[in-house]
């Protein structure tokens, strides 16, 4: 299994602290990072990274919905060809 690193900038700790929806944003976020470096270590290549281990190519991602306790995250999920 995989380490991830996970980062988030001083807005969204502040807005954390403050709104009510800030939960949402936060797991939204962690979410997404999670998604990219999956799609990265299946890949083999970060984005927009010439590697001779490359096993796929990135072809964009699409927008996914899902609801859960915090509300409604949009999803980014890459796609591959």
């Amino acid at each position: 299994m995989t380490d991830y690193q996970i980062s988030l900038n001083q807005d969204q700790v502040k807005e954390l602290l403050v709104n009510d929806d800030s939960l949402q944003v936060l797991v939204e976020s962690v979410l997404n990072q999670v998604l990219e470096a999956q799609m990265t270590e299946q890949v083999g290549a970060k984005r927009h990274e010439r590697s001779q281990a490359r096993t796929a190519y990135r072809n964009g991602h699409r927008a996914r919905k899902i609801t859960c306790r915090v509300g409604t995250l949009t999803l980014h999920v890459p796609q591959t060809r």
